[in-house]
């Protein structure tokens, strides 16, 4: 290991601290990209106008929306075929595809709330008057099954690059990030087809996983775990749900390690959430904000882990990033409703 980076974001993670760069020189860690291989942030322009009362209607139609969360017996056929479109290689997974999963994954309709370059936006191709659609989710059951297989065998020791299982991490790793970039492409399509709705996919970039740089002195191996890659375009850092959300420029630096924040970063742990906060709140005083959006969540134990409460603020996160020359502010986002869970996602 040769240089090792934490974002503003940075907090503890089960095996490895998360909001973090690592980079070594001819050795892959797997442990340190998690189980959670390819999770990231897509962004989408909807179809829907940004106005009052949308919320409502929205929280109606997700509400009947089945196994958005966690993986059912559902027909896949139609899934196997986009599998195969995007060449996905492993089908063990597919009937989790166009699923969001547990912890802080999310899927949340957003309205601008301050646009900082005009220029910048339009050329995204945002509307400032329609909502956004922000999804955060990864490869579900396949990282895990990824991360299990090495680890079974090597623990947290890593394998040399060049090995044959090197080699084979690295195949699997980019047949999960395919995986799991076709995953939130499904969430969104589910959530805009229940609303009746449409949208263009504007920006979809990873913050778990690891790629070769050869770029001396830093050439070598990058593992990015919860943090996000400088050099893929306009990124988005998403606050907790009660907390805005910015849309950047990166300005890539071999400073950062090419990397940035990839959010607010937790400042409680999970197990810590409802001890200090239901003297407090109880559950259901959780499900709306202090902008007045809606939280879909009916797992009580995962309200009190991801309340807002629970994270850093985003403002303080990006203005770090902004005062280092990391980035550029594009816009400003409101949350308007957040999805986690219509049932228990511990099923």
């Amino acid at each position: 290991m040769q240089q090792v980076i934490g974002m503003p974001d940075l907090h503890p993670g089960k095996d490895a601290p998360i909001g973090a760069v690592f980079l070594s020189v001819s050795r892959l860690y797997p442990t340190l990209v998690g189980n959670d291989i390819g999770c990231g942030m897509a962004l989408h322009q909807t179809s829907l106008k940004a106005k009052r009362n949308m919320a409502a209607r929205i929280k109606r139609c997700l509400m009947g929306l089945p196994d958005l969360q966690k993986t059912a017996s559902r027909p896949i056929d139609a899934f196997s075929d986009m599998r195969e479109k995007a060449d996905i290689l492993n089908a063990q997974f597919d009937a989790a595809l166009g699923t969001i999963g547990g912890g802080n994954h999310f899927a949340e309709f957003q309205q601008i709330e301050t646009l900082y370059d005009t220029q910048q936006a339009h050329s995204l191709g945002i509307d400032a008057h329609r909502l956004l659609l922000l999804v955060h989710s990864g490869s579900r059951g396949y990282g895990e099954h990824i991360l299990r297989m090495h680890t079974e065998t090597y623990q947290h020791q890593g394998v040399p690059a060049s090995s044959p299982e090197g080699s084979q991490y690295l195949e699997a790793q980019q047949d999960a990030l395919k995986w799991a970039r076709l995953n939130r492409h499904l969430i969104a399509q589910r959530m805009l087809d229940a609303l009746g709705a449409n949208g263009t996919q504007l920006l979809d970039v990873h913050h778990n996983f690891v790629e070769k740089i050869d770029d001396a002195p830093h050439s070598g191996w990058l593992h990015r775990k919860g943090a996000t890659p400088s050099t893929e375009g306009i990124v988005v850092i998403p606050g907790s749900r009660g907390d805005y959300s910015y849309l950047v420029c990166p300005t890539p630096s071999p400073e950062s390690l090419w990397t940035l924040a990839h959010g607010a970063g937790r400042k409680w742990k999970r197990s810590d959430c409802k001890g200090k906060l239901s003297n407090r709140f109880k559950a259901n005083d959780l499900k709306n904000t202090v902008f007045n959006s809606e939280i879909i969540c009916e797992d009580k134990g995962l309200l009190y882990e991801e309340a807002p409460q629970a994270y850093k603020g985003c403002d303080a996160v990006v203005q770090t990033l902004v005062e280092t020359g990391l980035v550029t502010l594009i816009a400003r986002l409101k949350p308007v409703l957040t999805y986690k869970t219509a049932g228990n996602c511990s099923q």
